[in-house]
């Protein structure tokens, strides 16, 4: 059975993981029989109300993972790669401001020490690593020197800026997904596509795991 560890960066698609593209990971995972972890950053963040796009103040970007992990989480630091076969990045705006501050700096981010840590001993010892949504942005700033091919589906501004950081950039459709054999980097648009219904998000992200686990 295949150990996968899965990323979140908080609840909600305005400051954390993007609720269905997380659900529909941890689904496809289940589906594909293997045995899965979630980890998020013990850290804190100015939290927004999903409804009105106001702050409501401080909380904790771990314990609003759990919420989707059904309590069944652990803190980033825990995450060790040896104990796993591959490593999934679910998006949301959450990727690009907690687990990078892509979201403020673009190709010129600073990425979270742990995370880029992890991404490098993945790639280093030829784990699969799957990025959904904007976190494909996460991996292109940490693999852009190894020429590495992902997918934001098509937004031409992301695109644009990826490239600046050595990656390459492929356009795809929201139920389809980008593969770098080379690299073992596994991507999927998912709501870059921001009025894409929920099914084809499904089709999308259970696609790119299917390969991600075949090539664990």
């Amino acid at each position: 059975m295949k150990k996968i560890a899965v990323v979140l960066a908080g609840c909600g698609f305005q400051d954390g993981a993007e609720i269905t593209e997380a659900v529909c990971t941890l689904i496809a995972l289940s589906e594909l029989k293997t045995e899965y972890k979630v980890f998020a950053p013990n850290q804190e963040f100015t939290s927004k109300d999903h409804f009105n796009g106001h702050e409501t103040g401080t909380r904790n970007i771990m314990h609003e993972a759990a919420r989707i992990a059904r309590g069944k989480i652990k803190p980033l630091d825990e995450l060790q790669e040896p104990n796993f076969d591959a490593l999934v990045f679910p998006g949301g705006f959450g990727a690009a401001l907690h687990l990078c501050n892509w979201a403020q700096k673009g190709s010129n981010c600073d990425v979270n020490p742990r995370v880029q840590h992890l991404i490098e001993a993945f790639h280093k010892n030829s784990k699969p690593i799957g990025a959904i949504c904007i976190a494909p942005a996460l991996i292109a700033k940490v693999l852009g020197s190894h020429g590495v091919t992902i997918t934001v589906g098509e937004d031409a501004e992301t695109a644009a800026e990826i490239k600046k950081t050595g990656a390459q950039h492929e356009n795809c459709p929201v139920d389809d997904f980008i593969t770098d054999r080379e690299n073992k980097v596994i991507s999927t648009p998912a709501y870059m596509f921001g009025e894409a219904a929920p099914h084809k998000v499904f089709v999308g992200i259970s696609g790119a795991l299917k390969e991600l686990v075949e090539m664990a």
